[in-house]
This record gives structure tokens, sequence and C-alpha cells, in this order.
């Protein structure tokens, strides 16, 4: 199950009177579509991010699932509709995997009662999904980086969100489960919001996508308008040329750093 997501001039700063981090953003997502945000590091990716998952309020502005501003949900209610997956991972937990996982099923249950026969089903599809069941035993220090992340996404699963919002997700990946991670992202019934660094990985998987510069809006829509060569090199500041492919006819990105004279 899906959401619909609308950010309808959001913007955010430390305080009212310091500068902003994140300039007035909106924009529409449909139900079950892949939002891909992209920009040069300190363009307000992750504060775009924090907003939607609930962790930051826009200082102006709102958020709307489904049409419902999230100002005005309770954070259970709101944790029940948004699952986020951040790049910063805990290592000292002192809980093995599958307990881990099983904090995705907090928001779904009363006050202090246990995990019924539903919880544990979510559970155990979570884990089979990124295949964790021979890591369940295990604390999360005694895990890889790759593996942490693997951790992460089963638990904001086992949350059963309507959005998904994922913090770099593939960093920490060897390729394999990078590639396992994308095939995920396109998979899943749910409305995902991720920012990425590859350019044209983004393209592949996300069905619209957010570039971001010095917490300004860039552009937004589909990836061959919003990727647009032109704007990629101002934005990042290199040469970007579009390329097609001859063997997959797919169009391709390719950078160069500028030529000084």
């Amino acid at each position: 199950m899906s959401a619909s997501l609308r950010v309808d001039q959001a913007a955010w700063g430390p305080t009212k009177r310091s500068p902003r981090v994140l300039q007035e953003v909106s924009f529409d997502l449909n139900a079950g579509e892949v939002l891909g945000i992209v920009g040069p590091n300190g363009a307000g990716k992750t504060t775009l991010l924090r907003m939607i998952y609930g962790y930051n309020h826009p200082q102006t502005g709102k958020i709307y699932i489904d049409g419902k501003p999230t100002s005005k949900m309770p954070p259970r209610a709101l944790a029940r509709k948004v699952a986020a997956v951040l790049q910063e991972q805990p290592t000292d937990f002192a809980l093995s995997v599958r307990e881990i996982v099983a904090l995705g099923r907090v928001p779904h249950r009363l006050g202090f009662s246990t995990p019924g026969r539903r919880d544990e089903e979510v559970i155990e599809a979570a884990m089979e999904r990124m295949g964790l069941h021979g890591f369940s035993d295990r604390t999360l220090s005694t895990l890889s980086g790759g593996e942490r992340q693997r951790v992460m996404v089963a638990r904001a699963l086992a949350q059963e969100p309507e959005i998904l919002v994922l913090d770099e997700p593939t960093n920490h990946l060897d390729i394999r489960h990078q590639l396992e991670v994308l095939q995920l992202i396109r998979e899943l019934d749910l409305t995902i919001v991720t920012s990425l660094h590859d350019l044209n990985l983004t393209a592949s998987v996300c069905d619209k996508v957010l570039v971001l510069k010095g917490g300004s809006m860039q552009s937004f829509g589909t990836p061959d308008t919003a990727l647009e060569a032109q704007l990629i090199s101002h934005t990042f500041g290199v040469e970007a040329l579009r390329e097609e492919l001859s063997i997959s006819r797919q169009s391709h990105l390719s950078f160069n750093l500028p030529t000084t004279h």
C-alpha cells in the first residue's frame, strides 16, 4: 500500500533568525512513485528527507500525505505512514538483528502489549526479504556496514509504511547488495523518496527526480527533463554530456572536470 506525497513551499533552518538550510521546495508525488533527490554535498537533501519523515518540522510551508498535513498527525500515526532508513547507522545496539527488525512494529502496538502473530509474520517476511535469517541472533556491532544497512531496511519494511524514505541507501554496500536494494526499490508497492549520488542510477530507478543546490530547488520532473545536461553541469560544477549507449539505446550521462584556461 502506498500514499501520495505533497510538499508545498516547505523550508527549514536551525532557528527562525538563522539562514535557511533549505529554501521553499514544492512538488507532488503520486502514490507508488519513486522520487530521487540529487545534488552536491550540502544541497539540503538530508534536510528535506528529515522534514518528510517528521524529524524536523517545516518553518514555512506544509507536507501532506494523502492530502492530510503531517503537522496534524501524532508521531505514532506518522510513524505508521512513513519509515526512514538513514545514513547514520547505530553500532552499539545490545540487541539481536531480529530484535532490531522487531522495533519496526512498535508504532502498530498499543501501550506495552507484546508482539502478536501478525507482528511475527511481518518480522519474518522483512528478514526473509533482506536475506537476514542467517544473522538473526547476532548483534549489530558484529555486522559489516552493508549488513547493518540491510537490517535497517528490514526494520523499515517491518514498519509497513506507505512511504519509505531512504538516505543514500547504497552506501556501505558492495555491488551485489547495491543491486539487491535497487531491485527492492523497483518491486516495493510503496511511495519511495531516496537521496542518491549516482545520477545514472537515479535515472534508471526513479520515476521523478528533484535536483537541489545550496538549499534551492533547481528542477523537478522525469529523469530526462530534471537531469538535463546543462543544468547538471551548472549544479555540480562539471561538464556533463548526455550520450546514448549504442547497445542498450539507453541515455547515459558522462562527466568531466571543466576545462581551465
